[in-house]
Order: structure tokens, then sequence, then C-alpha cells
């Protein structure tokens, strides 16, 4: 069984026991989330889609850790303008595991 949710403004396939990461959400390590924005429900060929959610379906998640992502490099530049312009960026982002789906 596998879900499709909406986290912190991405769509993410989730399965019980898989971690993986999203932007930084507000809440500290070791917290449970509650993520209730459930757009698709499967379980086998059994498939649920929902109108933008489905009511009632939820998973709950623990947060493992939060961190930044490996520096990009933004490079802008303008020819025969003598204007370049370097700059780096880091995105935060935050762990997580998923405990139980329910529907």
């Amino acid at each position: 069984m596998f879900v499709i949710a909406e986290i912190a403004g991405t769509q993410e396939k989730l399965t019980e026991g898989e971690s993986f990461r999203v932007p930084t959400l507000d809440v500290k390590e070791g917290d449970k989330v509650d993520i209730d924005k459930i757009l698709l429900v499967s379980k086998g060929d059994d498939v649920k889609v929902g109108n933008p959610y489905i009511t009632g379906a939820s998973a709950k998640a623990t947060v493992v850790a939060h961190g930044r992502d490996k520096k990009i490099r933004v490079f802008k530049m303008k020819r025969r303008k003598r204007y370049r312009k370097v700059q780096g960026h880091r995105q935060g982002y935050t762990d997580i595991k998923i405990d139980k789906i329910t529907v």
C-alpha cells in the first residue's frame, strides 16, 4: 500500500517504514507529524483519488533530523556588459520517517 501526499508544498509517494527528505518543517527532532493532505491511496488494484484530498486518510510520521543540502552555484552573466555575479545557496531539509498510514 502506498499514498501520495502533499507535504510542505511538494508531493511525495509514501509507504510505511520509508524515510525521505522534505523542505524544512517547523518541528523539533523526535516530534510526531500528522500528514492529512492525502491525494491518492493505492492498495493493490484498488485506487482512490481525492478531490482534491481524501477525507479520513492520514499518515503519521516522525522527524528524524534537520540539515542543509550541498551548496549550489548560481552564476549570472550578461554578455558584452562586464556583468558577472556568482552566488551560493544551500537548501534546508527535514528527514522524516513514515510510521503508519491510515485510510
